[in-house]
């Protein structure tokens, strides 16, 4: 999947504590290969490999979200080792991301909200939470 920034991302699904919106509408897989590219790369740091994490919940969308961020970090040609996690909970996420040392982690889910929604949870180092409000700054 090849990103452009031409791409219209409604800003409201930048949240304090996670990105999310309603699917297909707000958030898809375009929109979260886009906003990962850019935050990668502007959040990588140079000639080092980068340690990431990836993991879903079971909403009917994640597993799709889930394999485009795959397939995205795969050609993304940076220097990246990916840590495919799949399905999860949210706390076993945080634990393996923390486990396995990574860089960041990103956990495919809109927790609560209802089933029309998905997004992203983002960390970085020790599983410290990246806010939504962060990576729209990073995006930006």
């Amino acid at each position: 999947m090849e990103t452009t920034n031409k791409i219209n991302i409604n800003h409201k699904i930048f949240r304090a504590y996670d990105i999310r919106g309603k699917y297909p509408a707000e958030i898809n897989e375009e929109i979260v290969c886009v906003i990962i590219s850019l935050f990668i790369s502007k959040f990588k740091i140079k000639n080092e490999k980068l340690k990431i994490a990836v993991a879903h919940d079971t909403r009917l969308s994640s597993p799709t979200l889930y394999h485009a961020i795959i397939e995205q970090l795969t050609i993304s040609n940076q220097q990246l080792a990916i840590i495919k996690i799949g399905l999860s909970t949210t706390p076993m996420f945080y634990f393996l991301a923390n486990y396995f040392n990574a860089d960041l982690g990103i956990m495919i889910t809109a927790s609560h909200n209802p089933k029309e929604y998905n997004g992203l949870k983002i960390v970085g180092k020790n599983a410290m939470p990246i806010s939504g409000e962060e990576v729209s700054k990073l995006v930006n």
